[in-house]
């Protein structure tokens, strides 16, 4: 497939114009190939990326995260990066969160275009066990002794900076990664941390659907964090 029809497909579901002013999102090395027999799929482009993408004999990298440094070692495979435009758009990364947990819900956008609310009844020791079936490792925080949730906010990625918002819009819960400790003990409503990479690596499924018609392979990556 020529590698613009691959990039068409991504911005068709991920407008670039979606994206915040600060992002690369985008093409990180565009190569003088067009022809695309296989993909590699990943969060984040590392060198360790890099090198399985080599030995699976994969011409391109599609990820989350775009890489902000470029080593000239990777400049021989086409990488290409959809960002907080994937964050925002329909069916994105928080979308893709919300279905793994509650499938078939429907769910409000806040006006940041990041963050989503859904209406579903759920006590806070549920809606823990179904998190953590995503991540082992989760933490939370209640700080107002909380039984039972009616509306509850999600944002894929780093999404403390929303948890006030989401509180003004009335969900008694937030379910987001990376944080942080003032936010966690001022946090007027329970605050779930499924971790940043467990909450976002669900939307290469969603690569994988977007792009039949040529063959995609998972790279393997996992949290940096040791627990």
């Amino acid at each position: 497939m020529d590698k613009y029809e691959i990039v068409k497909k991504i911005e068709n579901f991920a407008p670039p114009e979606l994206a915040e002013k600060w992002d690369c999102s985008g093409w990180s090395v565009e190569t003088q190939n067009r022809e695309i027999n296989r993909v590699m799929l990943c969060l984040t482009v590392t060198d360790e990326i890099v090198k399985q993408a080599k030995e699976k004999d994969c011409e391109m990298i599609v990820s989350h995260h775009p890489s902000f440094f470029v080593p000239l070692k990777w400049k021989d495979v086409d990488i290409y990066s959809a960002h907080t435009n994937l964050d925002r758009t329909h069916g994105g990364t928080t979308d893709t969160l919300i279905e793994t947990i509650f499938p078939n819900t429907q769910a409000g956008i806040f006006e940041d275009g990041f963050t989503r609310v859904v209406d579903y009844e759920i006590s806070v020791a549920e809606l823990a066990k179904k998190l953590r079936q995503i991540s082992p490792n989760l933490r939370y925080v209640n700080n107002n002794g909380m039984q039972v949730l009616k509306k509850i906010a999600f944002c894929a990625g780093s999404g403390s900076e929303f948890i006030e918002e989401a509180h003004k819009v009335g969900a008694d819960a937030f379910v987001t990664g990376d944080l942080k400790f003032h936010s966690a003990l001022e946090s007027p409503i329970v605050v779930f941390d499924i971790g940043h990479f467990e909450s976002e690596i669900l939307v290469l499924s969603g690569f994988e659907r977007l792009l039949e018609g040529v063959e995609t392979v998972r790279a393997i990556e996992r949290s940096p964090f040791i627990y």
